[in-house]
């Protein structure tokens, strides 16, 4: 078998997994499973004997059409919950009605089994709610360009910013800005001025 054989079968079957998975989720699995399995020893068990030792013990009553009637209606509704599962609250209410008549009418519901798997079954399909999509998803985009905005204009407000510095140095340390208290020397003449103290300078 080369590889390109083993690829394509690994490929089938994960997408056959994964289409299973895909249904399931879109209906109470479970709980039409747990129904399913309710209804076959409710439908067995009537119908047997149970031998001990030289005695044999004859399981069927006077109901046992009952038990094969509860059986068959508890396999019919899992069924439902899988293919309708819009019908899942009506199947499940059923349920767990057909499981409660089953412990008088099927040996205490097929000795508890078939009643504790029709009770717990027809609750899951009960209780069970389609998944809903997620909405905050949409919100991410915005939320990204409402981000670069404000970078943007933190940018801006920072390229504004950096000219008026350069401007106020190159003024500070330009020849026509030459302060007489640092250097000392006096203004031109005939020109008031003020020195470097704040002083005016006497005449």
């Amino acid at each position: 078998m080369s590889a390109d054989t083993r690829q394509s079968l690994t490929n089938g079957f994960g997408h056959k997994r994964q289409s299973f998975r895909h249904w399931r989720g879109q209906r109470p699995f479970w709980g039409g499973m747990l129904t399913l399995l309710a209804g076959i020893p409710i439908m067995y068990v009537p119908y047997q004997n149970l031998t001990l030792g030289s005695l044999t013990i004859r399981m069927s009553t006077t109901a046992g059409a009952g038990s094969l009637i509860i059986g068959v209606l508890l396999v019919v509704l899992g069924l439902t919950m899988w293919f309708q599962p819009q019908s899942r609250v009506f199947a499940g209410v059923a349920a767990i009605l057909l499981a409660l008549v089953s412990l008088v009418v099927s040996n205490f519901g097929a000795f508890l089994i078939g009643f504790l798997l029709g009770l717990i079954g027809g609750a899951l399909g009960v209780s069970w709610v389609p998944g809903k999509t997620v909405a905050a998803e949409p919100a991410a985009p915005a939320e990204r360009a409402e981000r670069a905005e404000r970078t943007e204009q933190a940018d801006r407000a920072e390229e504004a910013g950096h000219p008026a510095e350069d401007a106020g140095t190159d003024a500070g340390t330009g020849p026509a800005s030459d302060n007489t208290a640092v250097s000392g020397a006096s203004p031109a003449d005939g020109v008031d001025a003020y020195d470097g103290n704040g002083r005016h300078r006497a005449g």
